[in-house]
């Protein structure tokens, strides 16, 4: 009689969840050969908190501003460290994330020590009506936060990611035309001011002949403009008139940065995020430098950086939401929710469109609450497009929504005729 085979089942392998080395160090912690020490950052001073292994007191220091000196202290230390017969092959500082930027960071891990910067609102403190604040208590607290941190445990603190001085860079053009626009508009809400303290209403300031027709403006009584005042309106406008040809000029250096190299790095996931109807360069710069080439780790941290995630208020029988928790990146989040706004204007036959219709159909009032999830999902999306579209001849996505490479395009590649996929976006 024949035995029945018996099936060989292959042993399940189970799916291993990405790490998040932001919340918690993957590195095991010895700390006989670890010199851990934080630094609490001022305008004029640095106050530097150490744990030195085999030194029994905890050395605090300040110091002057000065990178070098800091340097010479944690040598100090290791020494120490040394001579009470504990060898250090590790040095770990942390300091707060902050005005000072991530100079330091980079500075320090150029000389072989390891650099951390610690997200300064995932700190616990007292929540003590008055409690007391000084320099040494914050080092005791951001020690306590970074030993955690190191030892591998979660919800100590979340440190931030370093960039390098190229991609700080990349995002200055952006920053600073946000930052003009916001002048501009300010100088034309002063104007507008003025005018209507005088009750002239209608007068547009932002009309290339406003100069001139500023001169003829009169008042309700008939009056003209006041001197004092006509000339603070005239100082204004050339003020705007410089803060707009600055704008300009930011606007055609980022054209000529984009011809210039267009199929490298972000500049190709750039110029295909415009090719997506209701996207221009100025939205897919903004999305791409400041949210799209980060190496976050799935869609709730996307949607979290976004700044696009609700905040619960739970507590027993009592639960309610107090809208968005605004603890991302706000020039992101600013810049969805206007791009969602558009994508309801201009791409009425995206399945994501069509889902935030259906939601609001029957729903008075919900349109500006639901516009957010519309641009929480937009932005997964988008992220999803080109986290999952980038090849090793540039970003490229199979369904359509980016353009594709220049193999596709030799090959079957699909037409360019308006389309949607499984992200709800359409290409022009």
């Amino acid at each position: 009689m024949r035995k029945p085979k018996q099936r060989q089942t292959k042993p399940r392998q189970s799916k291993q969840r990405k790490p998040n080395d932001l919340s918690r160090s993957l590195a095991a912690l010895d700390l006989d050969r670890t010199l851990i020490a934080v630094i609490e950052m001022g305008a004029s001073s640095w106050l530097v908190a150490g744990l030195v292994p085999g030194v029994e007191r905890q050395p605090l220091k300040k110091l002057a501003v000065d990178e070098s000196a800091l340097l010479k202290i944690l040598h100090r230390w290791r020494e120490e460290a040394e001579k009470a017969g504990h060898k250090i092959e590790r040095i770990a500082v942390a300091f707060e994330a902050g005005r000072d930027g991530f100079w330091l960071a980079r500075w320090l891990r150029a000389r072989g020590i390891e650099a951390h910067v610690i997200h300064a609102s995932s700190v616990a403190v007292s929540r003590e009506h008055r409690r007391a604040k000084t320099d040494r208590l914050d080092t005791e607290l951001l020690k306590r936060a970074f030993l955690g941190w190191l030892r591998g445990e979660r919800d100590h603190c979340k440190m931030v990611a370093i960039p390098t001085v190229a991609e700080e860079d990349a995002r200055r053009p952006g920053r600073e035309r946000e930052s003009l626009v916001g002048d501009a508009t300010r100088i034309i809400n002063r104007i507008k001011s003025a005018l209507a303290r005088l009750g002239i209403r209608t007068f547009n300031p932002t009309l290339k002949k406003a100069p001139v027709l500023l001169n003829d403006l009169r008042t309700p009584e008939g009056d003209p403009i006041p001197p004092n005042t006509l000339d603070e309106i005239k100082r204004d406008m050339e003020r705007r008139h410089l803060i707009c040809e600055q704008i300009r000029r930011i606007e055609q250096e980022r054209v000529k940065r984009l011809e210039q190299a267009p199929d490298t790095g972000p500049n190709a996931m750039v110029h295909l995020l415009a090719r997506v109807t209701g996207i221009g360069i100025e939205t897919a710069d903004t999305l791409v430098r400041e949210v799209l080439t980060r190496n976050l780790r799935d869609r709730r941290a996307v949607a979290r950086y976004g700044g696009l995630t609700g905040a619960p208020n739970q507590s027993g029988s009592f639960n309610r939401e107090k809208g968005l928790a605004r603890s991302g990146n706000p020039r992101v989040r600013r810049c969805m929710i206007g791009l969602a706004w558009r994508f309801v204007r201009l791409q009425k036959d995206s399945p994501l469109v069509k889902w935030f219709e259906l939601r609001t159909a029957n729903a008075r009032g919900s349109r500006k609450t639901m516009i957010v999830a519309l641009a929480r999902k937009l932005l997964i999306a988008l992220w999803g497009a080109g986290a999952r579209g980038r090849g090793a001849g540039g970003y490229r996505h199979a369904s359509g929504v980016i353009e594709p490479s220049r193999a596709d395009t030799r090959s079957n590649a699909p037409s360019t005729d308006r389309r949607s996929d499984s992200f709800g976006l359409i290409r022009t």
